[in-house]
């Protein structure tokens, strides 16, 4: 059986975005708002609501249980620094947390990842077996030549 640990993480997360475009919506804000404190504009990824959320699931099969504030780091950033009075250098900013748990709530509806009880989320069976579908489809498409920007 393949798994998540045997394919590309970009292709996986390509053909789960596919996926949840059917089973999740993006919110009506997600055009308005930053991914993170380190960014100057939102998003212009036309799925990135959807990448996002593929990338989210992948991470909780891989990583977890984990939470919405070690998920925030994942996705946060080098930020510039600076005081009055002279030049600072680089600190780190933590990503978005609304838009992580927005994403892992709407995840949880469809049953992918459910709430482990003070750890944080984890995958569901069902989560695993919609990972290792889209992981054994991957690997199919990898075979092809044409597909050869993966291998």
């Amino acid at each position: 059986m393949v798994s998540v640990y045997d394919v590309p993480a970009d292709a996986l997360i390509e053909d789960v975005a596919d996926r949840l475009s059917d089973r999740i919506e993006e919110p009506d804000w997600i055009e308005f708002v930053k991914t993170g404190q380190t960014k100057e504009m939102p998003p212009e990824q036309d799925d990135f609501w959807h990448v996002r959320a593929a990338s989210l699931l992948r991470k909780v099969a891989k990583e977890g249980p984990i939470g919405v504030d070690r998920l925030s780091t994942e996705y946060g950033g080098r930020k510039r620094g600076s005081n009055r009075y002279r030049v600072a250098g680089n600190s780190s900013a933590s990503g978005s947390k609304k838009i992580i748990r927005t994403a892992l709530q709407q995840l949880e509806e469809e049953g992918l990842i459910e709430t482990a009880k003070g750890q944080g989320r984890k995958l569901t069976d069902d989560g695993r077996s919609f990972l290792d579908n889209a992981a054994d489809d991957v690997l199919e498409d990898l075979d092809r030549p044409e597909l050869e920007r993966y291998a």
